[in-house]
């Protein structure tokens, strides 16, 4: 979210108190895992990655909504495959982020390039000074439900009122024979995820819960319905000045989990645990060599095994330039990274004119279907757009050296 002048002292308070996400300490000591970045000719130093030689992927882009006035702004975006279409989701304002005008909209394409006119989920709230956020899709039971979080926005003068005490994250049911959107129901009160629900291995589904006081747990459960979690408060171990954000959760194939994480120290590196119980406890986090804008990204394992993460990795200050995707084999060393075929124009690099948050290609989204990757993402919190990426292009990735990469 972005905060003015008058509420940093809060939002930083907000941003140390993310560090508790997932991170009960159920092993003080190192988990003893790989690097997190490994690259042929640079290896594991960040600082040796040149991201102007990197190799581009081939594949095709696409605009999905573009942001004219009255409603400029897009962010939060998400990716499904549901009934023969893609179907893309994201936060929609008349102004910057977090507006009380702020809603969710989505549109669908049949072959992820073309897509049609955007539509509401759930338009603006009728209550006073409240505001949507898009939270992602998620299919339960055969049904596809669209999630977004329900709370205090900025008020007319400008003020700062969210997160409140009235927030709440809710649930939208998709009816194919009304073609429309229907509430279905609270998920959980006092709640606000990062990405959708993940299923764990041991058959429960998995998001991170933050509360509007700041406190932060796992949400276990959804099996029988999308409304029943169960919650398993977490903690920080004491004297970290980690400030963890935007959480992502990925399973490995021996189904332990892996939590990355964003940190809002500006490390420019993100961090990881490591739960060997499905969720339940979490290893104290480490600082991994992989590096980072300081922007939200996200891990997909496709259906070929392997691992990919869609990032801002550049370092690089105020800006969120290259959108980047790294493989890794096993899901812990990422060994091969490259550009995403985004189109770039020098505006692009330009600092956004009254906001803190850097320019750029961000918030990116994955999805695999039909041999491909589907990758969605904001340009400057503007313009939503996708980008179609074959495995088979990533195949040929995994398969260079990446000299050309190296300084």
């Amino acid at each position: 979210m972005m905060p003015s002048l008058s509420v940093l002292p809060a939002v930083r308070q907000l941003r140390t108190a993310l560090g508790t996400i997932l991170l009960t300490c159920a092993a003080a000591a190192s988990t003893g895992l790989p690097p997190m970045l490994d690259l042929p000719g640079t290896g594991g130093d960040p600082m040796k990655i040149d991201f102007t030689t990197l190799p581009v992927l081939r594949g095709e882009w696409a605009i999905v909504s573009h942001g004219n006035s009255p409603w400029p702004f897009r962010n939060h975006n998400y990716l499904a495959w549901f009934e023969g279409r893609y179907w893309a989701m994201w936060s929609h304002g008349l102004r910057q982020e977090d507006f009380p005008e702020q809603h969710v909209q989505y549109a669908t394409s049949v072959d992820g390039l073309t897509w049609t006119e955007s539509k509401p989920i759930v338009g603006p709230s009728p209550d006073r000074d409240f505001r949507y956020i898009a939270r992602g899709f998620w299919t339960h039971d055969g049904k596809l439900l669209a999630l977004a979080s329900h709370d205090e926005s900025y008020d007319a003068t400008g003020r700062k009122k969210l997160f409140g005490p009235s927030l709440e994250l809710r649930a939208y049911r998709w009816d194919s024979m009304a073609e429309r959107w229907f509430p279905f129901g609270v998920m959980a009160k006092d709640t606000i995820n990062n990405f959708p629900p993940v299923q764990l291995a041991d058959g429960n589904w998995a998001m991170t819960r933050r509360e509007h006081n700041l406190k932060v747990s796992m949400l276990l459960g959804g099996v029988k319905s999308p409304l029943e979690w169960t919650d398993i408060p977490l903690t920080m171990p004491p004297g970290s000045d980690f400030r963890a954000d935007e959480p992502v959760l990925s399973v490995l194939p021996d189904g332990r989990v892996i939590g990355l994480f964003r940190d809002n120290s500006k490390s420019k590196r993100l961090y990881r645990a490591l739960s060997v119980d499905h969720g339940r406890s979490w290893s104290t986090p480490e600082k991994t060599n992989f590096p980072d804008a300081t922007s939200k990204f996200f891990t997909l394992r496709t259906t070929r095994g392997y691992y990919v993460l869609v990032s801002n990795a550049s370092p690089a200050p105020d800006q969120r330039i290259p959108l980047c995707l790294s493989v890794s084999e096993n899901g812990l060393t990422y060994n091969r990274m490259a550009r995403l075929p985004v189109p770039a124009a020098p505006q692009d690099f330009r600092p956004r004119t009254g906001v803190r948050k850097a320019a750029g290609f961000q918030y990116p989204h994955a999805i695999e279907h039909d041999g491909h990757l589907q990758i969605i993402y904001s340009r400057d919190m503007k313009t939503v757009e996708t980008l179609r990426i074959a495995l088979d292009e990533v195949d040929r990735l995994r398969r260079t050296n990446l000299a050309e990469g190296t300084k």
